[in-house]
């Protein structure tokens, strides 16, 4: 069916794994002393975290083209003891690492792709590419897997060691910038038997929230014309021109946008405009992203792109080929017990002590932009509740949002990186391979194996995180009734 893509969630809204375990809820010592063998644990791995940091930032590779950064990343958990299982989904980049047994699972999960035309020289405050024109980790999605791997072997260590019941199970966001990878993920049941997941981003402070957020989701699709090709000099009107319906196309949604939410936000690139200038262009292709803020706004555009392409084609005489869903992403809503938990853990590690040379190269970088020149953060941001539709100013998309609405999700953002910078550039580029990252994938690693430990040793905590994706996370109904007969 059409929305296939971004209802892959929906058959499981209702539904989850019965969580059976054997351990009784740990005393509060010794939970507090676990958690402290954990960050200690954290720290001793601080070189193997910046390592891996390092070694991805410098393959930066575009989604589902993530070979080097997935061979690199497996070899860490084949070598801590997880048993890997390589093109996940029929996405060969996508893989599941597992290690352990019985209930909880705990799935942690962070992307891997990086953005085109990113490639920069880390710690240097301006524009100076590695490789000019060539991708590079403007995102820094370099950090979120090393942090979790950290986090996950630590962990590993302690239920080793205590007879711990439970499952890890590490997964890695492929084209996450593309909105595709993660729905193909939920529909192949990795997360069937998971009772709750981690999700770690890169951020320049600790960021946890729960409940409906800002930002959209959204349907990414391209629209492929075909028409008739000619001379384009000799005997243009025996031509019909492929680019003339991806232009009309293009130029009816910039004349729309008057007229539509202030949330909304729709964007494109011609992918194919012909082949050159004397051919009528005989093809041509135009990529679309539909970005709103609820599942039913969102169809309404994908709908209203739909009817404008018809249109289009038939204002240039050309054939609507093809409509190609890319991608999708559901908007996000996360758990509220499990990040409660997990915002008392960031209180507990609290931001990295950063250098009089890390903050430097933050003012650098901001004075360089043209942005306040505040620094690195200081100061740990608040935990965020629930954003209402009216006030949510619309903006960027995760395609967490479709694992978030299949098993109780919290979102982690962790401080690697330099505040104000403008993101999916070469300035979000310029922290990622310093101590900045290497400091927050530390610092965000220590707050992730606390939760994990709150999810082993509390399982109150996994029964309420349930409780809320249930009873209230899928009883909202602007995320949900329109989905109902």
């Amino acid at each position: 069916m059409r929305y296939a893509a971004i209802l892959a969630v929906v058959s499981v809204l209702s539904v989850g794994p019965t969580v059976r375990r054997s351990d009784a809820q740990m005393d509060s010592v010794r939970l507090a002393r676990l958690k402290s063998e954990a960050a200690a644990e954290v720290d001793r791995m601080a070189t193997f975290t910046q390592q891996a940091v390092d070694m991805v930032f410098s393959f930066g590779e575009l989604g589902f083209q993530e070979v080097e950064t997935s061979k690199y990343l497996t070899g860490l958990l084949r070598n801590a003891g997880f048993t890997v299982t390589m093109g996940v989904a029929g996405m060969p980049t996508a893989w599941v690492a597992t290690w352990g047994s019985g209930k909880p699972v705990i799935a942690l999960g962070s992307d891997i792709d990086g953005i085109p035309q990113a490639s920069q020289k880390p710690g240097v405050a301006y524009r100076e590419p590695l490789v000019e024109g060539a991708p590079g980790h403007g995102e820094g999605h370099n950090s979120g897997q090393p942090l979790i791997i950290t986090a996950a072997i630590a962990i590993k260590k302690i239920m080793e060691r205590d007879k711990l019941s439970g499952t890890i199970k590490v997964w890695p966001g492929v084209a996450e910038e593309q909105l595709a990878g993660k729905a193909p993920l939920v529909r192949a049941g990795v997360f069937t038997d998971v009772d709750a997941c981690i999700f770690t981003h890169v951020g320049d402070n600790f960021d946890i929230s729960w409940g409906a957020q800002d930002g959209t989701g959204l349907i990414s699709a391209q629209f492929d014309f075909l028409g008739e090709a000619a001379h384009a000099a000799g005997a243009p009107w025996r031509g019909r021109s492929a680019l003339d319906a991806v232009e009309l196309m293009n130029i009816g949604w910039n004349f729309r946008r008057e007229h539509l939410r202030q949330q909304t936000r729709v964007h494109y690139v011609i992918r194919d405009g012909g082949d050159q200038p004397n051919v009528v262009p005989r093809t041509a292709s135009v990529w679309y992203y539909f970005r709103e803020t609820t599942p039913a706004k969102i169809r309404e555009l994908f709908d209203l792109g739909n009817t404008m392409a018809n249109a289009a084609a038939s204002m240039a005489s050309v054939k609507l080929a093809n409509v190609r869903v890319i991608g999708s992403a559901w908007p996000n809503y996360f758990n509220q017990p499990i990040a409660r938990a997990a915002y008392r853990n960031a209180q507990t590690v609290g931001l990295p002590t950063w250098s009089e040379d890390d903050q430097k190269l933050a003012k650098a970088l901001q004075t360089e932009m043209k942005v306040p020149v505040t620094g690195l953060a200081t100061k740990i941001s608040d935990l965020h509740g629930p954003v209402p539709d009216s006030l949510n100013p619309g903006g960027g998309s995760d395609d967490i949002g479709d694992i978030g609405w299949s098993v109780p999700t919290v979102h982690l953002s962790y401080p690697s990186n330099i505040p104000n910078t403008p993101g999916h550039s070469w300035a979000s580029a310029v922290a990622m391979a310093t101590p900045i990252a290497h400091k927050g994938a530390t610092a965000g690693a220590k707050v992730v194996a606390m939760t994990m430990l709150d999810l082993l040793g509390r399982p109150g905590l996994v029964d309420s995180g349930w409780a809320d994706f249930r009873q209230v996370q899928t009883k909202d109904e602007k995320y949900v009734s329109f989905l109902r007969p």
